[in-house]
């Protein structure tokens, strides 16, 4: 196993009355059966790619030689938002978490806002021509990214000349007529195509967050391994309970029904994947948030947020579902010698341990914390973190997204309201409201 994934502390026989009821569970857990049927077909005919992406190796071999040449630039700049960067930010996480790339490896930059003065630093700190960068918009038309792209354009034609612009730049987008494409033409730069049945949400284990991650020297393809590990016993489970996403799913959309638990938190105790609990945030909000239905996803760091909203949860309202994701650090980093104490008898619990042995038990005293104080609790648990770990975790959540919408019966994969904002913004820079 990749992971564990403990529920006890979800149910009211364990915390009380905040607590799922069994009945409600496996309630919900039977609906989850035909929602792994409907997983099973979709994989079988190739109506939902995403799932055949853990089993395919051809085109990791086709992208090698583009993230051998952007390996080549001492930055890499990807300009994309939501699932078009935090699937790559993610997965470069494991490499870089703010101390530099692994050696080797260029500096990955995402640039996911459009805040001026955050992208005139960028240009202005960056060396442009020891810099590519990656513009990803399945549609191709995305304003943030288009916007980016064209004062990107405009700095390197100052900077390096109108010939070499193309050398500097690398576009993903769907193979259809859009403006990320034909600008990508015009300028002459490579295009990669991003697959039209995948959508930016869950395109992780695509080129869009797998091309980053080669860049950043990791292996793409023990990230699709670990995701074959939890897709695989999804596809062959003879009941909902032998697919921990399926009971997740189960568990949550449960707890919705019938106790009002609407906001669900996950808290990892790990820095390398707080990245991955904003990848979740928008997984699971865009995906189930839909007809007044779905839970508000929050990400929550430990140990930080012990210090910052800890308190709110465990006395605050008991309208919460708690995922801990904790590594086993125990032993890790150097041991407090009991001389440096000075003899404060008070500081006697240090002695002799790590900052491995605080972390692991902090994460373990706030998971059972919150358990006593009644609020519903999982805990998933991992030896290590590597690619193959975070491809599984990263399969969990989809698989976890795709059930839960099914048991809602609302479309996983569509985001009907953020189209008003579009065309509203659209609107404001038209002068027309």
């Amino acid at each position: 196993m990749l992971y564990t994934h403990q529920i006890d502390d979800v149910f009211s026989t364990s915390i009380g009355g905040n607590g799922l009821s069994r009945r409600a569970f496996e309630r919900e857990l039977d609906q989850a059966v035909p929602a792994l049927r409907e997983v099973r077909r979709r994989h079988k005919d190739g109506s939902l790619p995403l799932l055949r992406l853990p089993a395919a190796r051809d085109d990791l071999d086709a992208l090698k030689p583009h993230a051998e040449r952007l390996r080549g630039f001492s930055h890499v700049v990807i300009l994309g938002t939501g699932g078009s960067s935090l699937g790559g930010q993610t997965l470069a996480a494991l490499s870089d978490i703010g101390f530099g790339p692994a050696p080797g490896a260029p500096r990955l930059w995402f640039m996911d806002n459009v805040d001026p003065a955050t992208f005139a630093e960028l240009l202005t700190r960056l060396d442009l021509a020891k810099t590519a960068f990656v513009p990803i918009s399945k549609s191709g038309g995305t304003a943030e990214t288009l916007t980016q792209l064209f004062v990107v354009l405009e700095a390197l034609e100052a900077k390096l000349g109108k010939a070499r612009i193309a050398d500097h730049l690398l576009a993903i987008t769907e193979p259809k007529d859009n403006p990320l494409r034909k600008i990508a033409q015009r300028v002459g730069c490579t295009i990669l195509d991003h697959d039209p049945g995948v959508g930016g949400r869950f395109s992780v284990l695509s080129l869009v967050g797998l091309l980053p991650a080669m860049v950043a020297g990791l292996d793409a393809a023990a990230i699709r391994e670990g995701a074959a590990g939890v897709l695989d016993p999804a596809l062959a489970a003879a009941n909902a309970t032998d697919s921990a996403p399926a009971v997740g799913a189960a568990l949550s959309i449960a707890l919705w029904r019938e106790r009002g638990i609407g906001t669900t938190v996950l808290m990892p105790y790990v820095d390398r994947l707080a990245y991955f609990g904003l990848w979740y945030r928008q997984l699971w909000a865009e995906s189930l948030g839909k007809k007044g239905k779905g839970t508000t996803p929050i990400r929550a760091m430990g140990t930080v947020d012990q210090h910052s909203q800890l308190q709110l949860y465990l006395d605050g309202p008991a309208d919460k579902l708690f995922t801990v994701l904790i590594r086993d650090t125990a032993g890790e980093g150097s041991k407090v010698r009991a001389a440096a104490l000075g003899g404060d008898k008070s500081l006697a619990y240090l002695a002799d341990h790590s900052l491995g042995d605080l972390l692991l038990a902090e994460a373990n005293a706030t998971a059972a914390t919150l358990a006593k104080n009644g609020r519903p609790t999982r805990v998933m648990r991992i030896a290590r973190l590597d690619e193959r770990v975070m491809g599984a975790l990263l399969m969990h959540y989809m698989l976890e997204t795709i059930i839960g919408a099914d048991l809602l019966r609302i479309d996983a994969f569509d985001q009907p309201a953020v189209e008003e904002g579009k065309v509203l913004t659209r609107q404001y820079l038209a002068g027309k409201t």
